[in-house]
């Protein structure tokens, strides 16, 4: 297994992961075609975030998209991990760890990058579990939102 930066030839398979996952913890359909644009918006303007994927024998197994939050009490950029996926055969084998040590490198490697942050679905105990086996907390914030 490695990790690379997604390329536009991932759109697809990413946005049949979101698909997947939308399912898989909201039970929600998202429309394929608004979920394909958004996928591709990322590719075609990279101040939205990026993508990467794992990829084994070939296959990409897993991917997450990361966005940015401007700190001005850090003077620099939180990573903030979004859309996480991995294929259900792949999950429980250190894919995710994998995804995560590879940013959390990135973080530590660049002086511009401040931090690591994401959300997760308060019922997904699951992923709860994983984020904190990866040495990430929830200690700190409680997140708020409005979308229309």
């Amino acid at each position: 297994m490695f990790i690379r930066k997604a390329k536009p030839e991932d759109v697809l398979t990413i946005a049949g992961f979101q698909q997947a996952m939308a399912w898989e913890t909201e039970e929600l359909k998202l429309d394929d075609s608004t979920l394909a644009k958004g996928v591709k918006a990322v590719f075609d303007d990279p101040s939205k975030g990026n993508y990467y994927v794992a990829e084994s024998d070939g296959n990409v197994i897993a991917s997450l998209l990361t966005t940015f939050e401007w700190s001005d009490w850090r003077n620099g950029t939180v990573l903030w991990i979004q859309s996480v996926y991995v294929r259900p055969e792949f999950r429980k084998k250190g894919v995710y760890s994998a995804l995560y040590k590879h940013i959390r490198d990135m973080v530590e490697q660049n002086e511009d990058l401040k931090g690591i942050r994401l959300y997760a679905e308060k019922t997904n105990q699951t992923a709860q579990l994983v984020y904190e086996k990866a040495g990430m907390t929830a200690d700190h914030y409680l997140l708020y939102e409005w979308l229309k």
